[in-house]
């Protein structure tokens, strides 16, 4: 269970430090595919926003995919700096890391989605992404 603030300090960090949350294509650190342009923690979780580079071949299949609603889901990829148990011996996790956020075909919370974003003729030319991990939190027991 993800417990509400756990992401703060960590994002706190990269922001400290120039740094961003990476976009990958299914976890795999050799295949980055965007870039995640705001990464932060609302009142129903990790909420993620930003947009496909399309000139990277990986990139290009991805928007493809998402458009044809093939691909959907998002995913975490995080390190654990805090947890506990709680009286049923799950763990509370209440301080995390977090490196990237994936597009997956396979997300752990069936919740975790993408959306997708056209319809501003200003951006017409950049596809952004918008993740909401709404029910990600219910899911995990975000409280």
């Amino acid at each position: 269970m993800v417990e509400t603030g756990a992401y703060v300090a960590s994002l706190a960090t990269l922001a400290g430090k120039g740094g961003r949350v990476k976009m990958l294509w299914q976890h795999d650190p050799a295949q980055p595919i965007g870039v995640w342009d705001e990464v932060r923690e609302d009142a129903a979780g990790l909420w993620v926003k930003g947009h496909i580079l399309r000139d990277v071949e990986k990139g290009r299949e991805a928007a493809t995919l998402i458009e044809a609603g093939a691909i959907d889901g998002l995913s975490i990829g995080y390190r654990t700096v805090r947890a506990t148990k709680n009286a049923k011996g799950g763990r509370l996790l209440s301080e995390l890391e977090l490196w990237e956020v994936s597009l997956v075909t396979f997300p752990m919370l069936p919740d975790a989605r993408v959306g997708a974003k056209g319809d501003d003729p200003a951006d017409c030319t950049l596809r952004e992404l918008a993740g909401v991990f709404e029910t990600a939190r219910a899911v995990l027991g975000h409280r």
